[in-house]
């Protein structure tokens, strides 16, 4: 959904004038908050820079109703939407897999195996790296997610 401290009026005008120039429909709420009490209490008016001007915030919120990440663009920065979907996809792959996405992951990479709890998984792990050659050391280590996560995941690609 959206949320913007402009009018009901103005929105319905910025998704016409999207449609016209590029045939998109936008298939999601947005929300007039035009006293910004609802941006005021997410953090979304940096006072520093205005009192009325909101900062591109982007929430991932998950089907549980918790935020997994917030995002904040500066007014003169736009927001980046491959990354945006990255993320998702990248907090659907870690739920799914039961790992870790690293640095830089893109989907279908490998994800990080959970760090061992005892001393006997510690000694499997390194077994298994000297075996596999699938990581650096027993708290960093590398797994291909179950086919199913990355067929979710594909599936979900936009």
């Amino acid at each position: 959904m959206g949320l913007s401290v402009d009018s009901n009026a103005s929105h319905l005008a910025w998704m016409y004038d999207i449609y016209c120039k590029t045939g998109i429909k936008i298939s999601f709420p947005i929300i007039a908050d035009r006293n910004g009490e609802i941006a005021r209490k997410y953090g979304m008016i940096s006072n520093d820079i205005s009192n009325t001007e909101t900062v591109r915030n982007v929430f991932i919120i998950d089907d549980k109703g918790i935020i997994r990440t917030i995002l904040i663009y500066p007014l003169n920065v736009g927001r980046f939407i491959p990354e945006i979907i990255r993320i998702v996809q990248a907090l659907q792959m870690a739920d799914c897999s039961n790992g870790s996405t690293p640095a830089n992951w893109i989907p279908n990479q490998p994800v990080i195996v959970p760090a061992p709890q005892t001393f006997n998984e510690l000694e499997k792990r390194n077994q298994e790296i000297e075996k596999n050659r699938n990581g650096f050391s027993w708290y960093l280590s590398f797994k291909e997610p179950p086919k199913k996560c990355i067929e979710d995941n594909n599936k979900n690609e936009c």
